[in-house]
């Protein structure tokens, strides 16, 4: 589970199927995916974060 601020993550197994709630404030957005779909948005997350971690480590002369 994440948070920033009033932001909060959490994440499930349901049956066969994995349940992303994202809840903000009163609002609250539930995904499921089935487990390739989880496995592909880990790849994509981790690709991303790598990414962004490596433009932190760039200077700009």
């Amino acid at each position: 589970m994440a948070k920033e601020e009033n932001r909060t993550i959490s994440v499930d197994i349901e049956r066969k199927n994995v349940r992303i709630i994202i809840t903000h404030a009163k609002d609250e957005e539930i995904l499921k995916l089935t487990i390739d779909e989880a496995k592909d948005l880990i790849g994509k997350l981790e690709n991303i974060v790598e990414d962004y971690q490596q433009r932190q480590n760039l200077r700009i002369d």
